[in-house]
Protein backbone atom coordinates (compact mmCIF):
# COMPACT_ATOMS: atom_id res chain seq x y z
CA UNK A 1 0.00 0.00 0.00
CA UNK A 2 1.31 3.03 -1.30
CA UNK A 3 1.43 5.79 1.35
CA UNK A 4 -0.71 8.15 -0.79
CA UNK A 5 -3.43 5.20 0.05
CA UNK A 6 -2.43 5.31 4.04
CA UNK A 7 -3.03 8.39 4.04
CA UNK A 8 -6.81 8.71 2.63
CA UNK A 9 -8.03 5.97 4.80
CA UNK A 10 -6.78 8.17 7.43
CA UNK A 11 -8.19 11.17 6.49
CA UNK A 12 -11.48 8.70 6.15
CA UNK A 13 -10.64 7.56 10.10
CA UNK A 14 -10.64 11.71 11.05
CA UNK A 15 -13.99 12.25 9.32
CA UNK A 16 -15.42 9.29 10.43
CA UNK A 17 -14.37 10.58 14.22
CA UNK A 18 -15.89 13.75 13.55
CA UNK A 19 -18.99 12.79 12.33
CA UNK A 20 -19.26 10.68 15.50
CA UNK A 21 -18.46 13.03 17.40
CA UNK A 22 -20.07 16.12 16.47
CA UNK A 23 -22.82 14.33 15.31
CA UNK A 24 -24.44 14.04 18.70
CA UNK A 25 -23.12 17.29 19.19
CA UNK A 26 -25.02 18.62 16.26
CA UNK A 27 -28.19 16.45 17.42
CA UNK A 28 -28.44 18.04 20.72
CA UNK A 29 -28.04 21.51 19.27
CA UNK A 30 -31.60 20.27 17.36
CA UNK A 31 -33.37 18.97 20.00
CA UNK A 32 -32.52 22.20 22.16
CA UNK A 33 -35.74 23.28 20.17
CA UNK A 34 -37.47 19.88 19.77
CA UNK A 35 -36.89 18.28 22.94
CA UNK A 36 -36.89 21.03 25.69
CA UNK A 37 -39.99 22.01 26.99
CA UNK A 38 -38.41 25.52 28.88
CA UNK A 39 -35.14 27.51 29.39
CA UNK A 40 -34.36 24.95 32.17
CA UNK A 41 -34.55 21.80 30.13
CA UNK A 42 -32.42 23.66 27.55
CA UNK A 43 -29.54 24.30 30.13
CA UNK A 44 -29.87 20.65 30.74
CA UNK A 45 -29.79 19.98 27.01
CA UNK A 46 -26.22 22.27 26.61
CA UNK A 47 -24.83 21.23 29.82
CA UNK A 48 -24.64 17.43 28.65
CA UNK A 49 -21.91 18.70 25.51
CA UNK A 50 -20.97 21.76 26.82
CA UNK A 51 -17.14 20.16 28.26
CA UNK A 52 -17.14 18.17 24.86
CA UNK A 53 -18.57 20.40 22.02
CA UNK A 54 -14.96 22.64 21.49
CA UNK A 55 -12.88 19.06 21.26
CA UNK A 56 -15.47 17.62 18.94
CA UNK A 57 -14.53 20.42 16.50
CA UNK A 58 -10.78 19.62 16.40
CA UNK A 59 -11.59 16.50 14.50
CA UNK A 60 -12.86 18.63 11.53
CA UNK A 61 -9.85 20.63 12.16
CA UNK A 62 -7.22 17.90 11.85
CA UNK A 63 -9.55 16.28 8.57
CA UNK A 64 -9.20 19.61 6.88
CA UNK A 65 -5.64 20.27 7.74
CA UNK A 66 -4.22 16.56 6.75
CA UNK A 67 -6.31 17.01 3.58
CA UNK A 68 -4.71 20.50 2.86
CA UNK A 69 -1.20 18.67 3.59
CA UNK A 70 -1.91 14.97 2.06
CA UNK A 71 -3.78 16.25 -0.82
CA UNK A 72 -3.31 19.68 -2.10
CA UNK A 73 -5.21 19.15 -5.15
CA UNK A 74 -7.89 17.63 -3.87
CA UNK A 75 -8.07 20.33 -1.18
CA UNK A 76 -7.64 23.49 -3.46
CA UNK A 77 -10.70 22.07 -5.77
CA UNK A 78 -13.25 21.05 -2.92
CA UNK A 79 -12.66 24.54 -0.95
CA UNK A 80 -12.88 26.17 -4.07
CA UNK A 81 -15.54 24.92 -6.02
CA UNK A 82 -17.98 24.31 -2.69
CA UNK A 83 -16.85 27.78 -1.57
CA UNK A 84 -20.35 28.99 -0.50
CA UNK A 85 -21.91 25.74 1.51
CA UNK A 86 -18.62 25.13 2.92
CA UNK A 87 -18.29 28.79 4.01
CA UNK A 88 -22.32 28.38 5.46
CA UNK A 89 -20.60 25.99 7.30
CA UNK A 90 -17.79 27.42 8.79
CA UNK A 91 -19.98 30.91 9.67
CA UNK A 92 -22.62 28.47 11.25
CA UNK A 93 -19.86 27.10 13.79
CA UNK A 94 -18.24 30.60 14.48
CA UNK A 95 -21.58 31.40 15.39
CA UNK A 96 -22.52 28.26 17.62
CA UNK A 97 -19.30 28.54 19.13
CA UNK A 98 -20.40 32.13 20.16
CA UNK A 99 -23.43 31.54 21.37
CA UNK A 100 -22.83 28.51 23.79
CA UNK A 101 -19.82 31.12 24.84
CA UNK A 102 -22.02 33.95 25.62
CA UNK A 103 -26.04 32.61 26.21
CA UNK A 104 -25.24 32.69 29.76
CA UNK A 105 -23.27 35.75 30.07
CA UNK A 106 -26.54 38.01 30.65
CA UNK A 107 -30.37 37.52 32.94
CA UNK A 108 -31.96 39.16 30.20
CA UNK A 109 -34.70 36.59 28.68
CA UNK A 110 -34.56 38.15 25.35
CA UNK A 111 -30.87 37.79 25.37
CA UNK A 112 -30.92 34.30 26.02
CA UNK A 113 -34.02 33.03 23.97
CA UNK A 114 -31.68 34.70 20.72
CA UNK A 115 -28.31 32.72 21.52
CA UNK A 116 -30.44 29.32 22.14
CA UNK A 117 -32.12 29.85 18.63
CA UNK A 118 -28.79 30.55 17.27
CA UNK A 119 -27.87 27.09 18.99
CA UNK A 120 -30.65 25.79 17.41
CA UNK A 121 -30.27 26.64 14.00
CA UNK A 122 -26.32 26.35 13.71
CA UNK A 123 -26.62 23.18 14.68
CA UNK A 124 -29.50 22.30 11.69
CA UNK A 125 -27.59 24.08 9.08
CA UNK A 126 -24.15 22.17 9.52
CA UNK A 127 -25.96 18.94 10.15
CA UNK A 128 -27.62 19.52 6.56
CA UNK A 129 -24.58 20.65 4.75
CA UNK A 130 -22.09 18.26 5.43
CA UNK A 131 -24.59 15.75 4.03
CA UNK A 132 -25.19 17.34 0.89
CA UNK A 133 -21.39 17.82 0.64
CA UNK A 134 -20.39 14.61 0.85
CA UNK A 135 -23.07 13.50 -1.71
CA UNK A 136 -21.76 15.77 -4.19
CA UNK A 137 -17.60 14.46 -3.19
CA UNK A 138 -19.50 10.91 -3.69
CA UNK A 139 -21.53 11.55 -6.86
CA UNK A 140 -19.30 13.51 -8.74
CA UNK A 141 -19.10 16.88 -9.49
CA UNK A 142 -18.24 18.63 -13.19
CA UNK A 143 -14.04 18.45 -12.97
CA UNK A 144 -12.61 19.81 -16.35
CA UNK A 145 -9.23 18.92 -17.19
CA UNK A 146 -7.45 21.50 -15.31
CA UNK A 147 -8.60 19.76 -12.22
CA UNK A 148 -11.25 22.60 -11.07
CA UNK A 149 -14.83 23.03 -10.67
CA UNK A 150 -16.92 24.20 -13.23
CA UNK A 151 -20.74 23.37 -12.29
CA UNK A 152 -21.15 26.53 -10.04
CA UNK A 153 -23.53 26.71 -6.92
CA UNK A 154 -26.78 25.24 -8.15
CA UNK A 155 -24.22 22.33 -9.82
CA UNK A 156 -23.94 21.05 -6.45
CA UNK A 157 -28.01 21.03 -5.66
CA UNK A 158 -29.27 17.82 -6.78
CA UNK A 159 -31.41 15.13 -5.16
CA UNK A 160 -28.62 13.07 -4.71
CA UNK A 161 -26.95 15.05 -2.51
CA UNK A 162 -30.29 16.83 -0.95
CA UNK A 163 -31.50 13.94 0.04
CA UNK A 164 -27.58 13.30 1.22
CA UNK A 165 -28.27 16.33 3.73
CA UNK A 166 -31.19 14.99 5.17
CA UNK A 167 -30.22 11.50 6.01
CA UNK A 168 -27.18 13.40 8.20
CA UNK A 169 -29.53 15.97 9.64
CA UNK A 170 -31.99 13.11 10.73
CA UNK A 171 -29.21 10.81 11.73
CA UNK A 172 -27.27 13.60 13.47
CA UNK A 173 -30.66 14.22 15.43
CA UNK A 174 -31.08 10.69 16.68
CA UNK A 175 -27.69 10.19 17.33
CA UNK A 176 -27.99 13.22 19.46
CA UNK A 177 -31.40 12.18 20.95
CA UNK A 178 -29.62 8.63 22.31
CA UNK A 179 -26.83 10.87 23.88
CA UNK A 180 -29.03 12.65 25.94
CA UNK A 181 -30.87 9.62 27.10
CA UNK A 182 -27.66 8.68 28.01
CA UNK A 183 -26.59 11.43 29.77
CA UNK A 184 -29.59 12.82 31.13
CA UNK A 185 -31.82 11.53 34.23
CA UNK A 186 -35.98 12.00 34.54
CA UNK A 187 -38.32 13.23 32.37
CA UNK A 188 -35.88 14.78 29.86
CA UNK A 189 -34.17 10.86 29.50
CA UNK A 190 -37.84 9.44 28.65
CA UNK A 191 -38.88 11.89 26.19
CA UNK A 192 -35.55 11.64 24.69
CA UNK A 193 -36.08 7.90 24.23
CA UNK A 194 -39.35 9.11 22.79
CA UNK A 195 -37.24 11.27 20.17
CA UNK A 196 -34.86 9.18 19.42
CA UNK A 197 -37.59 6.52 18.04
CA UNK A 198 -39.83 8.84 16.61
CA UNK A 199 -36.50 10.29 14.38
CA UNK A 200 -34.69 6.98 14.00
CA UNK A 201 -37.58 5.44 12.23
CA UNK A 202 -37.81 7.93 9.20
CA UNK A 203 -33.32 8.43 9.68
CA UNK A 204 -33.24 4.61 8.98
CA UNK A 205 -35.80 4.76 5.63
CA UNK A 206 -33.65 7.84 4.14
CA UNK A 207 -30.21 6.35 4.84
CA UNK A 208 -30.95 2.65 3.27
CA UNK A 209 -32.34 4.55 0.49
CA UNK A 210 -29.48 6.81 -0.26
CA UNK A 211 -26.82 4.34 0.89
CA UNK A 212 -28.54 1.66 -1.12
CA UNK A 213 -28.80 4.40 -4.22
CA UNK A 214 -24.58 4.83 -3.64
CA UNK A 215 -24.58 1.27 -3.78
CA UNK A 216 -26.08 0.86 -7.06
CA UNK A 217 -23.54 3.25 -8.74
CA UNK A 218 -20.39 2.83 -7.21
CA UNK A 219 -20.72 -0.10 -4.81
CA UNK A 220 -18.70 -3.13 -4.62
CA UNK A 221 -18.28 -6.09 -1.97
CA UNK A 222 -16.68 -4.31 1.02
CA UNK A 223 -19.64 -1.39 0.46
CA UNK A 224 -22.18 -3.50 0.54
CA UNK A 225 -20.89 -4.87 3.89
CA UNK A 226 -20.48 -1.18 5.59
CA UNK A 227 -24.11 -0.65 4.00
CA UNK A 228 -25.22 -3.98 5.63
CA UNK A 229 -23.41 -3.11 9.21
CA UNK A 230 -24.95 0.49 9.28
CA UNK A 231 -28.52 -0.81 8.47
CA UNK A 232 -28.20 -3.18 10.53
CA UNK A 233 -26.71 -0.99 13.82
CA UNK A 234 -29.36 1.55 13.00
CA UNK A 235 -32.32 -0.76 13.59
CA UNK A 236 -30.72 -2.39 16.53
CA UNK A 237 -29.99 1.12 17.83
CA UNK A 238 -33.80 2.12 17.40
CA UNK A 239 -35.00 -1.57 19.40
CA UNK A 240 -32.15 -0.98 22.40
CA UNK A 241 -33.57 2.63 22.79
CA UNK A 242 -36.97 1.43 22.92
CA UNK A 243 -35.80 -1.21 25.68
CA UNK A 244 -33.99 1.66 28.02
CA UNK A 245 -30.62 0.37 27.06
CA UNK A 246 -29.03 3.89 26.54
CA UNK A 247 -25.67 2.91 26.58
CA UNK A 248 -26.16 -0.16 23.79
CA UNK A 249 -27.88 2.01 21.47
CA UNK A 250 -25.87 4.65 21.73
CA UNK A 251 -22.88 2.79 20.61
CA UNK A 252 -25.36 1.17 18.12
CA UNK A 253 -25.65 4.44 16.49
CA UNK A 254 -21.99 5.28 16.39
CA UNK A 255 -21.23 2.18 14.61
CA UNK A 256 -24.15 3.41 12.15
CA UNK A 257 -22.41 6.95 11.34
CA UNK A 258 -19.23 5.27 11.44
CA UNK A 259 -19.95 2.23 8.76
CA UNK A 260 -21.97 5.27 6.70
CA UNK A 261 -18.82 7.54 6.29
CA UNK A 262 -17.05 4.60 5.60
CA UNK A 263 -19.34 2.96 2.70
CA UNK A 264 -18.95 6.78 1.21
CA UNK A 265 -15.13 6.11 1.21
CA UNK A 266 -15.08 3.03 0.24
CA UNK A 267 -17.20 3.94 -2.62
CA UNK A 268 -14.93 6.47 -3.50
CA UNK A 269 -11.84 5.11 -3.40
CA UNK A 270 -9.14 5.61 -6.02
CA UNK A 271 -11.22 8.74 -6.72
CA UNK A 272 -11.03 11.70 -3.80
CA UNK A 273 -13.68 13.79 -6.50
CA UNK A 274 -15.44 11.69 -9.07
CA UNK A 275 -15.52 13.91 -12.72
CA UNK A 276 -18.72 13.80 -14.01
CA UNK A 277 -17.28 15.43 -17.27
CA UNK A 278 -14.91 12.64 -17.87
CA UNK A 279 -13.68 9.81 -15.84
CA UNK A 280 -9.94 11.15 -16.77
CA UNK A 281 -10.32 14.47 -15.24
CA UNK A 282 -11.38 12.60 -11.96
CA UNK A 283 -8.94 13.35 -8.71
CA UNK A 284 -7.36 10.58 -7.84
CA UNK A 285 -5.35 9.63 -4.24
CA UNK A 286 -2.31 9.18 -6.90
CA UNK A 287 -2.93 12.81 -8.56
CA UNK A 288 -3.95 14.73 -6.28
CA UNK A 289 -1.35 14.00 -3.35
CA UNK A 290 1.34 15.55 -2.02
CA UNK A 291 5.25 14.04 -2.90
CA UNK A 292 6.39 11.16 -0.73
CA UNK A 293 8.45 13.12 1.21
CA UNK A 294 5.69 15.24 2.34
CA UNK A 295 3.33 12.03 3.28
CA UNK A 296 6.42 10.54 4.99
CA UNK A 297 7.13 13.57 7.61
CA UNK A 298 3.43 13.53 7.96
CA UNK A 299 2.69 9.97 8.90
CA UNK A 300 5.93 9.91 11.73
CA UNK A 301 4.08 13.03 13.09
CA UNK A 302 1.16 11.93 13.00
CA UNK A 303 1.97 8.34 14.79
CA UNK A 304 2.75 10.55 17.57
CA UNK A 305 0.75 13.48 18.32
CA UNK A 306 -3.02 11.52 16.95
CA UNK A 307 -2.47 8.89 19.78
CA UNK A 308 -2.54 11.71 23.13
CA UNK A 309 -5.11 13.74 21.90
CA UNK A 310 -7.78 10.53 21.68
CA UNK A 311 -6.16 9.64 24.91
CA UNK A 312 -7.01 13.33 26.28
CA UNK A 313 -9.91 13.47 24.68
CA UNK A 314 -11.16 10.05 26.07
CA UNK A 315 -10.04 11.38 29.34
CA UNK A 316 -12.31 14.16 28.81
CA UNK A 317 -15.58 11.97 28.07
CA UNK A 318 -14.42 9.95 31.15
CA UNK A 319 -14.53 12.73 33.94
CA UNK A 320 -18.15 14.32 31.83
CA UNK A 321 -19.61 10.87 32.37
CA UNK A 322 -22.31 11.25 35.24
CA UNK A 323 -25.97 12.08 34.17
CA UNK A 324 -27.72 15.33 34.91
CA UNK A 325 -31.16 16.84 34.88
CA UNK A 326 -32.77 19.67 36.32
CA UNK A 327 -32.26 19.49 40.00
CA UNK A 328 -28.68 19.50 39.58
CA UNK A 329 -28.78 23.64 38.32
CA UNK A 330 -28.15 25.96 40.04
CA UNK A 331 -31.34 28.58 40.68
CA UNK A 332 -29.19 31.29 39.96
CA UNK A 333 -28.12 31.89 35.87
Amino acid sequence: MELHDIWFVLIAFLWTGYFFLEGFDFGVGVLTKVLARDRRERRVLINTIGPVWDGNEVWLLTAAGATFAAFPEWYATLFSGFYLPLLAILLALIVRGVAFEYRHKRQEERWQSRWEHAIFWTSVVPAFLWGVVFGNIVHGVAIDADGEYTGGLLGLVNGYALLGGAVTLTLFTFHGAVFVALKTVGDIRARARRTATAVGVPAAGLAVLWLGWTQLERGDGLSLVALVVAAGALLAAIGMNGRSREGWAFALSGITVAAAVAMLFLTLFPDVMPSTLDEEWSLTVANASSTPYTLKIMTWCAGVAAPLVMLYQGWTYWVFRKRIGTQHLADAH
